[in-house]
């Protein structure tokens, strides 16, 4: 799976405190070798999100994305 980041994504990924930067970082990891592993808690979304998908990062942190046909756009 090819994995794009949005510039949103990399401007505010700078933001967040090294604990954090790393753990998003295990997250898209983990993400990216198996989508849907229970504990990233993949799910659809709703309202002015919807067509989009999340996993969590930490209980408060999460990474929306768009799937394409070839990739990801995180």
């Amino acid at each position: 799976m090819k994995i794009k980041y949005h510039k949103k994504f990399e401007k505010r990924f700078k933001k967040l405190s090294p604990s954090l930067k790393g753990k998003t970082v295990l997250a898209v990891r983990k993400f990216a070798a198996n989508p849907f592993d229970k504990t990233l808690g993949n799910h659809p979304l709703t309202g002015k999100l919807q067509g989009k998908r999340a996993f969590s990062v930490t209980g408060g942190v999460g990474v929306v994305f768009e799937e394409y046909d070839d990739y990801v756009l995180v």
